[in-house]
């Protein structure tokens, strides 16, 4: 059987350069999968051009209504939507957002099969394609670029403006950071994604023990994982397990952290009834050293108190006043700094897509292929013939409400 996928041209405002197929993961398809055809709709902001695509012999043009399978990286348009297809893209509504209910209700009226790339997982429920490292990535420039901003030692170009990862480093390498601790928080994809930077600039990596007792004449860092800043109430340690299942069991132990740290990079996972990291009463306490927060993870009004609001690319940081509660310039002196930008990846688009492409190729597409051997695809199917899927029926309240 022969199958289309049309790379779809993104149209959310602001504009998205990232797509889920560059060029090169493009040619791999068709040179796996000689019933596979590729068409790409052109696109004047995508980070790849249309003629990049053409040199490697695939079609642009604006053909998508002839596809099987359309792909994109952010929301669709209601307007945009093309009925009776199915769609891969990010429809953030597995939450139940609110600004996204009727996007959902319109993919269910448009009889589209809507899949969600963030629950394309293994049968371990693990995400198989995720842009989570360059959040990572960008998000520790962004967090030590603001760093210096906030403390008037240094100034880093926006990350937007340089063309990889390697550009990022170089540009890192090159200031003089002071003799400040910077914590991190996560081990996943994105803390990991920040780490890859702290190491790649050579900043030297402590221990907890150390980062919490010794001074040091250089910049250091300690990355940490929910339970060097989480205990039970009981004091019994039974592991990480039991605080993924037993959260509430828990309580913050991270102001053992905020009393030395002079940067903190946020790039952990939090989950539903886990302790706040640190509260908004915790940042009025004299101990509460931390003065920039590069906040990955970004849970508006949440376990990282100081995040009031996401950010945006074009304007970065703002200041969160610990005795108001409530923003202000970053550059009051009183004032803790905070970048929390929710589309880090789109700031480092080819690196970004490049990765994401690579993934989707390997994990996703053969699934079209094999008769879904592994369950990839039923497992991210939202939608099918009008209706929400057995995973998905939980959203039946939530697109109910008109």
């Amino acid at each position: 059987m022969n199958l289309k996928f049309g790379i779809i041209r993104e149209r959310k405002n602001p504009p998205d350069r990232r797509v889920v197929l560059p060029p090169k993961a493009c040619q791999k398809v068709q040179s796996a999968h000689t019933n596979a055809q590729l068409i790409v709709e052109p696109s004047p902001i995508r980070v790849f051009t249309d003629r990049e695509y053409q040199e490697v012999g695939i079609e642009v043009a604006p053909k998508m209504e002839e596809c099987d399978v359309l792909l994109g990286v952010k929301e669709v348009p209601i307007e945009a939507l093309i009925p009776n297809k199915k769609y891969f893209f990010f429809s953030h509504t597995i939450k139940k957002q609110p600004y996204n209910r009727k996007l959902l209700q319109a993919i269910l009226e448009k009889n589209i099969e809507l899949y969600d790339h963030e629950v394309i997982t293994n049968s371990k429920g693990i995400r198989l394609v995720a842009f989570g490292r360059y959040a990572g990535i960008v998000g520790a420039y962004n967090g030590l670029r603001a760093y210096g901003l906030k403390s008037g030692t240094y100034q880093l170009p926006k990350a937007e403006t340089l063309v990889d990862q390697l550009a990022l480093i170089a540009e890192l390498k090159k200031m003089a950071l002071p003799n400040i601790k910077i914590l991190l928080t996560g081990k996943g994809r994105v803390g990991n994604g920040a780490k890859e930077m702290l190491d790649g600039m050579q900043l030297r990596q402590v221990n907890v023990t150390e980062y919490l007792n010794q001074d040091f004449d250089e910049a250091v860092y300690c990355q940490i994982d929910v339970l060097d800043y989480n205990q039970r109430r009981d004091g019994r340690n039974l592991g990480q397990q039991d605080f993924f299942q037993n959260p509430e069991a828990y309580e913050s132990t991270f102001m053992r952290f905020a009393k030395v740290s002079d940067l903190y990079i946020a790039g952990h996972f939090y989950g539903d009834g886990a302790p706040y990291l640190y509260t908004r009463k915790d940042v009025k306490h004299p101990d509460f050293k931390i003065k920039v927060v590069g906040d990955i993870s970004c849970d508006i009004d949440g376990p990282v108190a100081t995040t009031l609001r996401a950010s945006t690319i074009a304007d970065p940081i703002y200041g969160y006043d610990p005795q108001s509660e409530s923003e202000t310039e970053y550059t009051n002196p009183n004032a803790i700094a905070v970048m929390a930008v929710d589309n880090l990846p789109a700031e480092l688009p080819r690196d970004a897509s490049n990765g994401f492409g690579d993934a989707f190729v390997k994990e996703v597409i053969p699934a079209f292929f094999n008769g879904d051997v592994e369950g990839v695809l039923q497992r991210a199917r939202m939608t099918q013939n009008g209706k929400l899927t057995e995973l998905y029926s939980y959203l039946n309240d939530y697109i109910a409400c008109k």
